[in-house]
């Protein structure tokens, strides 16, 4: 089996290839140089770097920097494809998969996903015309069949209560229950939100609006068979 490269190698191909100097790379990607030296040269690299590097150098190839496989560059892939007829070609940001215990503090204008709560991050096409903030995986079964555990939700944060969309699905942070996914419903008071379950074995409760530190409005969803 080959050797697949670390990112930190590939970063340092990348650089030799296109003759960039490495003070000019860490200068516009802002990375510290000592992420490539002594013991940090064999540590991962975090997420919010590559985003960083892809977004300043927009031709290299997301494949390969992320597994070592494909081609370096983009344009090497154009050339290299069998369809010869032209064809847009996207920029699709890589989206961060997250914890559930990461999003206590969403839902606010100074919304961020700290690092360390970061499992992954992933580029999916089908996303692209789709503003997603991050993506969470399901847990539990009180949102079957629309929802079962394990799949993965992609999640736009809402930064005022005045854009929620009645009966659809939320993920919502919450000071006492943690995380809930669930139907948004009007509550029976201006001082409260009808949370609903699709199924039916779990009845809907109400959660008063001030235990809400955010809110994100599922806008799509991953699942494996």
């Amino acid at each position: 089996m080959d050797k697949i490269s670390t990112i930190k190698e590939n970063i340092l191909q990348f650089i030799e290839n296109k003759g960039i100097a490495k003070a000019e790379f860490y200068r516009k990607t802002e990375i510290a140089d000592s992420n490539f030296k002594g013991r940090n040269l064999k540590s991962e690299i975090g997420g919010n770097h590559i985003v960083k590097i892809l977004a300043t150098y927009p031709e290299i190839n997301s494949e390969w920097l992320l597994t070592g496989r494909g081609p370096m560059m983009k344009e090497i892939i154009e050339e290299n494809s069998l369809l010869k007829e032209a064809r847009p070609v996207y920029k699709v940001k890589p989206i961060p998969l997250v914890s559930v215990t990461a999003i206590g503090g969403f839902g606010n204008n100074s919304f961020s996903i700290s690092e360390r709560d970061v499992k992954d991050y992933y580029v999916i096409p089908k996303f692209r015309h789709k503003k997603v903030d991050f993506m969470l995986e399901v847990e539990g079964s009180s949102m079957y069949p629309k929802y079962s555990s394990g799949d993965v939700v992609a999640c736009t944060v809402i930064n005022e209560n005045s854009f929620l969309q009645w009966n659809k699905t939320h993920v919502v942070a919450t000071r006492g229950q943690g995380i809930i996914i669930k139907r948004i419903k009007k509550g029976s008071s201006d001082a409260t939100l009808c949370m609903v379950s699709d199924n039916k074995d779990y009845d809907p409760f109400e959660v008063p609006k001030e235990e809400i530190t955010g809110i994100a409005l599922v806008v799509g969803v991953i699942r494996l068979e």
